[in-house]
């Protein structure tokens, strides 16, 4: 006990030390998010040195192994680490599908040359990953994408489509499951490759959404070529290492804003500043009792996201339990969403303006109804938590 005591006096100084006050700041914009990658456009100076020092610390990812970029912590300090960050109301320094599904599936499944190659990368911000998962014809039935691989000795030929990925325009790199082997059973035959995006034949399409953005691609393949070095764990066993990662997204887009963490404000401080209330108490009543009703839930929700990370840690793994906390983090971030429209009343149906962030509340909230298909379906996620949580009888 003694040693995490020291361990959080040597954060806080470290912290206080180098968390720039600007990012210390609630999260109000896209642009306050850093993503990293090649492409990469700082918003200010701040943020790029918030990214640089916790990488180089590598606490954008303390626990993994030091020696791939990570900080080497253990699980408990880890705690400490981020209980830290969220006494100061520091901002999160990188969002990365690398960090939150690429890089657990690499630490299992990749070689050593791969997680030399690629983590500590990921960890820096280096390079923005994108998830070549979903296609035209394989959606919630996956494991019947096309998108073919062929084998030509010493590479890859690729062919295909994929559809729905996420910054497929903005990021450096791909993971990506392809078929393989044609022939073979639905869920055989298909392998997990890794390639540039900037690879000739690589091209993508964003697709327009309701909410006026285009977050999600088409991307297509068009006889690219991938090193056979790329591809990750055994030909034709991707199939394993998709279910794995397909845990670790599910949990990731359950947990992501949900709780109002990562140096947002919570809906109840959005609250007195919307309606310009300076006491605690907010004058209407039916609208405080649902806001202390989801904050209740959204820290209740927290500590059991951590104490699946414990379970996760002491090699129970999550399993099954990743579609139980996605269902409820999605609807807990629905929720949050309708709550915020609620909180702005007429002015949160604004679309467009004389401000700049005009129309932001609204177009938010129609892309928190995409939290209930992205990484499967919530009808999906039903289905998995009757069969295999509840082992309930079927029809």
């Amino acid at each position: 006990m003694s040693d995490l005591v020291a361990f959080r006096a040597e954060t806080r100084a470290w912290l206080e030390a180098n968390c720039p006050a600007e990012m210390r700041e609630p999260i109000r914009h896209d642009d306050d998010v850093c993503w990293g990658g090649r492409k990469v456009k700082f918003a200010s100076d701040a943020q790029r040195l918030w990214l640089e020092r916790m990488g180089a610390k590598g606490w954008t990812v303390p626990e993994w192994p030091a020696e791939y970029g990570g900080g080497g912590l253990s699980r408990d300090e880890s705690k400490v680490l981020a209980e830290e960050l969220r006494a100061i109301k520091a901002r999160s320094p990188l969002s990365s599908f690398g960090i939150w599904m690429l890089g657990p599936a690499l630490l299992k499944y990749g070689n050593e040359a791969q997680k030399k190659e690629h983590l500590p990368k990921i960890a820096r911000g280096e390079i923005r990953w994108c998830q070549g998962y979903s296609e035209p014809g394989a959606g919630s039935d996956l494991a019947a994408l096309r998108t073919s691989a062929e084998d030509m000795g010493d590479h890859y030929l690729v062919n295909g489509s994929k559809v729905w990925t996420s910054y497929a325009d903005k990021a450096d790199w791909i993971f990506c499951l392809v078929r393989t082997d044609m022939i073979a059973a639905k869920h055989l035959g298909i392998s997990f490759l890794l390639f540039d995006m900037a690879s000739e034949g690589v091209s993508t399409s964003p697709i327009r959404l309701i909410s006026g953005a285009s977050p999600f691609c088409q991307t297509f393949f068009d006889n690219v070529k991938v090193p056979k070095e790329n591809l990750m764990g055994i030909a034709g066993k991707g199939w394993d290492i998709a279910k794995y990662l397909l845990t670790h997204e599910r949990e990731m887009i359950g947990g992501s804003d949900s709780t109002g963490g990562g140096g947002r404000d919570s809906i109840g401080q959005i609250a007195r500043r919307q309606i310009g209330m300076d006491a605690a108490i907010l004058a209407d009543t039916a609208l405080r009792t649902d806001i202390a009703r989801h904050e209740i839930n959204a820290m209740a929700f927290a500590l059991t996201m951590e104490r699946v990370k414990d379970e996760a840690k002491s090699g129970q793994g999550s399993g099954a339990l990743s579609s139980m906390l996605k269902y409820y983090g999605t609807e807990l971030n629905k929720e949050r969403m309708e709550l915020l429209m609620s909180i702005r009343g007429s002015d949160g149906l604004t679309w467009e303006g004389d401000e700049p962030r005009d129309g932001d509340l609204a177009r938010s909230w129609l892309r928190s109804r995409a939290n209930s298909i992205e990484g499967g379906t919530s009808e999906v996620q039903l289905n998995i938590i009757a069969k295999r949580v509840l082992e309930l009888p079927g029809a």
